[in-house]
């Protein structure tokens, strides 16, 4: 799945990486459409009729989603599969970047609305390998791991502790359909979630 230049206003840095801008976040903020992208990222083109499936929603709601999601540039018909009865659509890009921070101030409500919807997809994501825990092999059961860590930290510290972690991950194959080709014997999906929650202390109250 190639990146297209010529089809989507949405600007991006290197291939693949999309960076959101006001047009893009404001296209995002559903979460049948943050997880239409996040399917076809995932699994590769698909139809209409499968992804509605697979969210437990209709042909024509997933239809209509994907049709603003292509005239902001995430996703794109798959000429080279479709025909007459069927319409395949693939994603433009393999990952989403919200890097400007200004953007938070320009567009509140849509920024609101993207984090809650990647926050209960997140939520989902997490329930569902809970549920399939107990039946999986124990060498891929024993990697689960749910932490927290506690730390005091300036927006400074926290801000180089993201990037180290996104420099970490960088190192591991990325599940895309061209990596899993060629991946080694045994390599399954391995979602790695990362939240950074502040958690500012309340002000003391006068006198204390």
């Amino acid at each position: 799945m190639s990146d297209s230049t010529e089809k989507s206003d949405v600007p991006k840095t290197e291939a693949g990486v999309v960076v959101l801008d006001a047009k893009g976040l404001r296209a995002l903020a559903h979460p049948v459409r943050v997880q239409l992208v996040g399917l076809l990222r995932k699994y590769g083109p698909s139809t209409v009729t499968r992804l509605a499936e697979r969210l437990g929603v209709h042909s024509g709601t997933a239809s209509y989603h994907l049709r603003q999601l292509g005239a902001a540039g995430f996703v794109e018909e798959d000429t080279e599969r479709g025909n007459a009865r069927e319409r395949w659509w693939c994603s433009v890009h393999q990952v989403t970047e919200f890097s400007d921070p200004e953007l938070a101030e320009r567009e509140p409500e849509a920024v609101f609305a993207y984090f809650q919807s990647i926050a209960a997809i997140h939520t989902l994501r997490t329930q569902h390998t809970l549920n399939e825990l107990q039946t999986m092999p124990p060498p891929w059961r024993d990697t689960f791991d749910m932490s927290d860590w506690a730390l005091r930290l300036t927006p400074e510290e926290t801000a180089a502790l993201s990037a180290e972690l996104r420099t970490v991950i960088a190192r591991y194959r990325r599940d895309t359909p061209e990596a899993a080709a060629s991946a080694p014997d045994g390599a399954e999906r391995v979602a790695v979630i990362t939240h950074l929650l502040p958690e500012l202390d309340a002000p003391a109250a006068p006198g204390q």
